[in-house]
């Protein structure tokens, strides 16, 4: 049986003073579900990258960040979503240069390193951009190999 999980909604201005409560909310969400702290502050650059793009190149006067926490059994989804005017994607990543984790960081080309973190830091990485741009970023929870009390059996030791 699969769980569909919750769902939290954060809209807020798309000025740089608030990317910070996006960051303490993401936070705050991970933490809940089980993440370590490396996975949490992972988690929050990567959403703090996405907010930054939208507040950079989103609108040209004033506009809105609209994200989602879709918190699931086994991950968290994160959407970032603008309303402001629509790019090219294919343009934007040629001027960006190719977001490619085997790519030296000193070959990326000015401004392709927020897009560059965000695909290395998280486990899955989708951008659309129909009405905006939109992107979902997945990561998935890492729980211990070893389960705790398994078939009755203790996984504590008693040697001397």
């Amino acid at each position: 049986m699969t769980q569909i999980g919750d769902f939290v909604d954060l809209k807020v201005p798309a000025k740089p003073e608030y990317v910070g409560i996006v960051r303490l909310t993401v936070s705050g969400i991970a933490n809940r579900i089980g993440y370590s702290y490396d996975d949490i502050e992972d988690i929050k650059i990567a959403v703090a990258e996405a907010c930054t793009n939208v507040v950079d190149h989103a609108y040209e006067d004033s506009g809105n960040i609209a994200v989602s926490f879709h918190v699931c059994d086994d991950r968290l989804e994160i959407i970032v979503a603008d309303k402001g005017e629509s790019y090219d994607l294919d343009e934007l990543r040629a001027t960006l240069g190719p977001i490619d984790v085997d790519k030296p960081i000193g070959e990326l080309k000015e401004g392709g390193l927020g897009l560059f973190l965000i695909n290395t830091l998280m486990d899955k990485v989708e951008i659309s951009e129909e009405s905006g741009v939109v992107i979902v970023m997945t990561k998935f929870l890492h729980r211990d190999g070893v389960e705790q009390d398994v078939d009755g059996i203790s996984t504590s030791s008693t040697s001397n």
